[in-house]
This record gives C-alpha cells, structure tokens and sequence, in this order.
C-alpha cells in the first residue's frame, strides 16, 4: 500500500484532470459509453463526508457527474474514483458508495474506477453477498489499471487527458525519453490554451521525473524531428529553459562558495545565470528562433540578441 501522504495531492490531481476534461476523458478511456452521453451539459454534484467503514475514515466521494444520455432525457449519474493503492476490499468501498449516490439521488449510476498504483495485481471489479446458492448481491463497476495501459496505444491521439496519463502508464526504464517526446508531440498538436496546457503539463511532471541526462536526451531527439515539428514543440512552455536557469544559478554559487565571499556568492549567481541564460540563446538562435520568444525564455534583451545574431557570435562567452 503506498503512503496515505500522497493520497491528497494524488486524489486532487486527478480530480482536477478528470472534471476539465471529463469528456476526453471517458472518449479515451470508455468510448463505448461515451457514444452514449451527452456532454453538452455536464454538472459535477459536490458531496457531503461520510465515514467509509472500509477505510476507517472519513471520505468524500472524488467526481459524480450528472448528466443526460444522447438524445434522451433520460439522467444518469457517472461516479468516477480514482485509487492511487492496492485495497483488498476496494469493491466493497464501491459497493457502498454507489449505494449511498442511489439512496440519495434515485439515478442510474455509473460506476467507474482508475488504478494509479504501481502494482500490477489485478483488483476484482466485482462484488457479490452469497448465503449457499443463493447470491443476494451482484454489483459490477467499470475500471482502468493505468499501469496496464500501452502507451503506444494513445499518442497518435490529441486527447489531453490521455496525454497526462502517459506518465502513469505501462512503460520500460528505456521508454521513458521517448514517453516525454511524444509527450510533447501530443502537446504541440492539441494547441490548447494556457490555463489547460498548465493543467496537464503540471500533472505530468508530478509523476514522471527525468533525469538532467534524460532531459538532454529528450532535446536531442526533438531536433531529429522534423524541423516544423520541433519548432511547434521548442516553443512550448515547457521547463527545459528553466533548467539551463537552475543548472546557471548552482554554477554561481559554486563559485561564490569558492571566493568565499558574500561579494563572491553574488557575483558567481549573477554570472551563472547569464552563462546559462547565453547558453540557452545560442541554441534557440541556432534553431532560427524568434527574437521575441527567446528574449522571453532567456530574460535577455532583444537588443543584445541582434547583436549576437548580426555579429555571428552565437559562440559567445557560452564556453567561457
């Protein structure tokens, strides 16, 4: 069972991924049931807390969605419970719940799980109550184990939800440079707005972790592509930039630390974060960028980056 101190920030997560893009979500995942409903008019019901006697502890349900089957007016219920460990008596736990949401609002529901454990083990997605022969309950609910899931299967797709779950899915130490560029991929093709891109770029950075190695293997394979494509995907927001700043400001207080000064320490953070920042022009230069964007990314100047462009200097000082 992982810690229960990553349950908020996990369980926050994927609400908040789940609720923006709830249609994407069940169209990657459910696309059956998705051919269904009618998402033009989704509301997210809020719950009240209630003791879960199966995890002896207070809980609210995480997404309850109300909506109307297509064509129809006809309203369901879709509960979706995120469940980032291995519980033995998780069907029961979704037994209850989906009894509590029936007593309460008298609708059809539908009851869904996503597995974000790392476990592999395959949870039952059925529970029964049985006195001899005779089976007084039978509840079924529907589910995803994302560790299962081929990533493969999804990046041709421009769906943003199964862009942030790539980092939660199936895939091998060698794969994970390649996860992140066709991470990026996905992301430069579904141009979406900033608010939304955040949303799914800060999902995906809080469960897949690189390496600065990684990191410089993953620039490298965006240059081979092609060079349209590298350009959409060199001008996301994206924390590659922000590296070479924390990679500069370390080299500067490491020579600060050296003079062993305070003058020093100042003069070695200032200088390291220009050799980094210069760094990061050359490249973007390189790569026929725009002034204007890489002016942005580096804190540089756009007069000082005509200079170097006019001058050829793009060699500057970066070596230095």
């Amino acid at each position: 069972m992982e810690e229960k101190a990553e349950y908020l920030p996990h369980d926050r997560l994927f609400k908040e991924l789940i609720q923006t893009f709830f249609a994407d979500f069940m169209e990657a995942f459910f696309p059956e049931v998705a051919r269904w409903m009618d998402f033009s008019d989704v509301e997210f019901l809020q719950q009240d807390l209630f003791t879960d006697i199966t995890a002896g502890e207070q809980r609210r349900i995480d997404i309850l969605a109300k909506l109307k089957l297509k064509g129809e007016d006809t309203v369901v219920l879709i509960h979706v419970e995120p469940q980032s460990y291995y519980q033995m008596e998780f069907p029961e736990r979704m037994f209850i719940y989906y009894s509590r949401i029936y007593e309460k609002y008298r609708l059809p529901v539908l009851p869904i799980a996503v597995f974000s454990y790392n476990k592999r083990r395959e949870t039952p997605s059925l529970f029964t109550v049985r006195i001899r022969n005779f089976e007084s309950i039978r509840f079924r609910y529907m589910s995803i184990h994302l560790i299962r899931k081929n990533w493969k299967e999804y990046i041709r797709s421009n769906n943003p939800v199964a862009a942030a779950l790539l980092s939660k899915m199936g895939y091998t130490k060698k794969e994970k440079v390649q996860v992140k560029v066709e991470f990026l991929r996905m992301m430069a093709r579904m141009e979406l707005d900033p608010a939304r891109m955040a949303l799914i770029y800060g999902f995906f950075d809080s469960y897949f972790k690189l390496t600065d190695k990684e990191d410089e293997l993953v620039m490298s394979s965006i240059k081979n592509l092609d060079p349209q494509e590298a350009d959409q995907i060199l001008r996301l927001p994206n924390s590659f930039y922000d590296k070479g700043y924390k990679k500069g400001k370390e080299e500067g207080k490491e020579e600060g630390k050296e003079e062993g000064k305070e003058e020093g320490l100042k003069e070695g953070l200032k200088e390291g974060e220009r050799r980094a920042a210069l760094r990061i022009a050359k490249r973007m230069l390189e790569e026929n960028q725009d002034l204007a964007s890489i002016a942005k990314y580096t804190g540089l100047a756009e007069e000082e980056l005509k200079k170097l462009k006019q001058s050829g200097a793009t060699r500057l000082r970066c070596d230095q």
